[in-house]
């Protein structure tokens, strides 16, 4: 028994290890088509899509056994809360703030409107609410990874999660390639409120990293690369509240339907806590880094690299939990969900993306301009 117990853990493992190779070569595929193919110093492919991509190829084509199918499982729920737990490295509190009374109302502006389409478009075509929320919040806030964050919390199938960063990176795509022309058609003159369209209206970090590395090579705006990226991570962290109030949103409905209780504690995503330790941290550290050291013992190269390794590994959890999505997704299984998802996709799309230029050109109406 014991034996046969420790042979399903070490068969359990290699479904673990697998998709961590399935990461590893998501991340290597995209420097690869970015940089050698595509030409670019930085590639705008995101590692996590082609991670996703390499997943299901190889998921449809390969059937796994029991134990394998554990390890993708414990890919998709315990190896993606770390790597969010870890993002958290990435922001200092004090970011929140860099763009002040202009940037922040622009982010509750698109964030929140893409949550209320949504809901409205979803509901009107009748689509489950577990999809609405999915799509509302991929649009609305980081993409995949609020996706997969909130999925658990919200009971949502594999098939619904894949969808829904289908959706997301199909129209994220589009914009990254589309929107740099649109953003400096609109704002020539103006490479930070460029940036800022572009930040506010990109969906995945990648994908805006990307449009602002393009905008800058090709009107030579780093500015507007600067601004694009600072306002995602703001926007990012707008994770800490939206996945709590779908969560909870969701299971109100869910028990209005079924007359259960609903108990906060229970669904709160326990990981985003995590997540604003690790902003805690990265706060203080930059904090003590004025006076010398960071925390009094890491210098400002020590501690530059342990937060850009942090981040690293952030980057490759997330891949690997993308990577067991695609694993454990059955392309026969999406088609039952039709058209309808992506019909709420591209109306979110388009409603951030105009939000965002009503919420710039307001601003500049206003006198607040932005250079």
């Amino acid at each position: 028994m014991e034996t046969r117990s420790t042979s399903g853990n070490i068969v359990q493992a290699i479904g673990i290890a697998l998709t961590a190779m399935i990461a590893y070569l998501g991340i290597w595929s995209s420097e690869w088509l970015g940089s050698a193919i595509l030409g670019f110093e930085k590639s705008p492919i995101s590692g996590i899509m082609m991670a996703i991509l390499i997943g299901l190829v190889i998921g449809n084509s390969v059937t796994f056994s029991p134990a394998v199918k554990r390890g993708i499982t414990f890919s998709v729920k315990i190896i993606l809360r770390l790597g969010i737990i870890l993002l958290g490295i990435r922001l200092g509190l004090g970011d929140v703030f860099r763009l002040g009374m202009l940037g922040v109302p622009l982010i509750v502006l698109c964030v929140g409107g893409a949550l209320l389409f949504s809901g409205w478009l979803g509901g009107w075509l009748m689509l489950p609410p577990r999809m609405s929320a999915l799509i509302a919040v991929g649009t609305s806030i980081c993409g995949a990874t609020a996706i997969v964050a909130i999925g658990p919390a919200i009971d949502a199938k594999d098939e619904e999660t894949m969808y829904a960063v289908a959706n997301i990176t199909i129209f994220g795509m589009l914009a990254m390639f589309l929107y740099p022309y649109l953003a400096h058609a609109l704002f020539a003159n103006a490479p930070t409120s460029a940036g800022l369209f572009l930040g506010t209206s990109i969906h995945e970090t990648a994908q805006v990293a990307g449009s602002g590395l393009i905008y800058d090579q090709l009107y030579n705006a780093p500015q507007a690369l600067e601004a694009a990226t600072i306002t995602k991570l703001v926007r990012n962290i707008f994770m800490i509240l939206v996945i709590p109030l779908m969560a909870y949103r969701y299971r109100v409905e869910s028990a209005d339907a079924n007359k259960e209780a609903i108990n906060l504690a229970s669904i709160f995503p326990v990981f985003i806590l995590g997540f604003v330790v690790m902003a805690l941290v990265r706060t203080v550290g930059d904090a003590t880094l004025a006076n010398g050291m960071a925390y009094g013992v890491l210098s400002a190269e020590q501690w530059g690299n342990l937060t850009h390794t942090i981040q690293e590994i952030a980057n490759f959890l997330l891949a690997v939990a993308m990577a067991a999505v695609g694993l454990g997704t059955r392309l026969a299984q999406l088609r039952g969900l039709g058209l309808k998802p992506f019909y709420v996709g591209f109306g979110a799309a388009v409603i951030v993306s105009s939000l965002s230029l009503i919420g710039i050109i307001l601003l500049q109406w206003l006198g607040l301009t932005l250079a």
